[in-house]
Formats: structure tokens, C-alpha cells, sequence
């Protein structure tokens, strides 16, 4: 099942740019909370900040509590620890070119040490499944390379990835945005049905995406959060002008 994640004061930066100014928020637990907000205004860095990535750059630094269920994952866990619980989807696809179907899926799981084929054959077809991706390529699991796949199986592949190490929160930043709408169609209703399992927090600039998977919204701009309630009222009656203005188009 998924946790709720509590962010207080985090403040995060690259080099001597400060790109994250005093976040608090709480995200609730399976449910899916959308990130909007125009381009380099702080989302994906806030989404790296949460599974620990922000600082694989040698020039990042964070601050500030982040509490996945009852964890603080910058003090009471390590980073490959916090990953694991914390999955992450990236914009583009990206899965292992040289490796099969099967072993893309099952790829985190050997990382940690998981030799018995009977597990890692039924991981990978339960993830397979929670991804929508099963019925497509079942025939194919060892005889194809990821890489083979269409760009939106490729997406629902890099899910089933992530789902196969058994998180507690799922990360997407932008996952459909370079994908058509058919494939767009199903990575939503993927989430519709993962958020019943897993917390998921999207990254999008898709605001009719948001207002369709999310039921929070959390509006950022220039490092800041703007505002963060339910979609409805922020996409109906937001409390804040900048808000407004940049879901009327008036900016961004």
C-alpha cells in the first residue's frame, strides 16, 4: 500500500542557484498528485528531491525534512534504500537496449540479489499486468529487447520496472509527454488504477491531465509552491492570482 509523504521547509539547489524555496506539503496516501507549473519553476527537481536523486549531482544540496510514511529518508535510510521505495518514471522511455523484455522487468529485483526463477517469473508477470503491458508482449518476453517496443509499451515497460521492486510511492515526470494520445490514454488510466496501491506523484504540463488523474494539485512557480489543494478548487477557484493567470493562460 502506499504512505503519505509530509515535505517540510525542503530547500534545494544546484550550485549557487536556489531552486527550491521553503516546500511544505502533504501528499495523502494512494492518491495521485499532480505538479504543475511552467518550465523550470522547480517541479522535477522537487520529485528528484523526493527519492533522493537530486543529489547524484556533485553541485546539489537539499535541506529541510521529508518523511515518507514514518521515515525521514534524508536521515533514517540510505539512498539506494529510499529508490527502491521511491520509483521513478522518467519523460522519455528509457529502458536496458541490450536486455529482453523479462530482464528489463526483472533487472531491479537481480540488482538485490533475487535468484529464484519461479519469484522473478511471477514478479514479472504481475508488473507486467499492473502495467497493462502483459497481454502484449507475453509471447515475446525473452525473444524481444525492450528497445523493440513502441514508445508507449517502452513507458509502460519502465512502470513495470519500477512497480516490480515492490515501492510505496511511484514518481512520474512528465511520463506521456512525448508519447501520442492512444498511448497518453493508457498511461492515465494506469495511474487511475495503480493509486489504489501506490501514492503517486505526477510531474505534468498537461493541466487537462491533471485535472483528469489528480485529485491534489500542487501549482510551483519560480522555486516556489504557489498553492497546493484539491484539483477541483484549484482549477475552479485557486486562491492565488498567479494561480489563475497561469491556468487562464495568461502565463507560462
Amino acid at each position: 500500500m502506499g504512505v503519505g509523504i509530509e515535505v517540510v521547509d525542503l530547500n534545494a539547489w544546484y550550485g549557487v542557484t536556489h531552486t527550491l524555496k521553503d516546500i511544505t506539503l502533504n501528499i495523502p496516501p494512494n492518491s495521485a498528485t499532480a505538479l504543475i507549473g511552467p518550465s523550470g519553476c522547480g517541479k522535477s527537481t522537487f520529485v528528484r528531491c523526493l527519492n533522493r536523486m537530486h543529489e547524484t549531482n556533485p553541485a546539489a544540496r537539499a535541506t529541510g525534512t521529508v518523511k515518507v510514511g514514518d521515515r525521514d529518508i534524508y536521515r533514517d535510510a540510505s539512498p539506494v534504500e529510499i529508490r527502491r521505495r521511491i520509483g521513478m518514471v522518467f519523460q522519455r522511455p528509457n529502458p536496458f537496449p541490450t536486455m529482453s523484455i523479462y530482464d528489463n522487468v526483472a533487472s531491479g529485483l537481480k540488482l538485490n540479489g533475487f535468484r529464484n526463477r519461479k519469484v522473478l517469473d511471477e514478479v514479472v508477470e504481475r508488473s507486467l499486468k499492473q502495467s497493462a503491458l502483459w497481454e502484449e508482449v507475453k509471447d515475446d518476453l525473452k525473444k524481444k529487447s525492450g528497445a523493440s517496443l513502441s514508445g508507449g509499451q517502452q513507458q509502460r515497460l519502465c512502470i513495470a520496472r519500477a512497480l516490480a521492486v515492490d515501492p510505496e510511492v511511484l514518481l512520474m515526470d512528465e511520463p506521456a509527454s512525448a508519447l501520442d494520445p492512444v498511448s497518453t490514454s493508457k498511461i492515465e488510466d494506469l495511474i487511475f488504477n495503480l493509486k489504489n496501491e501506490y501514492t503517486i506523484v505526477i510531474v505534468t504540463h498537461n493541466m487537462q491531465q491533471a485535472a483528469r488523474v489528480a485529485e491534489n494539485t500542487g501549482f510551483f512557480l519560480m522555486g516556489q509552491l504557489v498553492e497546493f489543494t484539491s484539483t477541483n478548487v484549484i482549477f475552479t477557484k485557486p486562491k492565488d492570482k498567479r494561480t489563475e493567470d497561469y491556468i487562464t493562460g495568461r502565463f507560462g
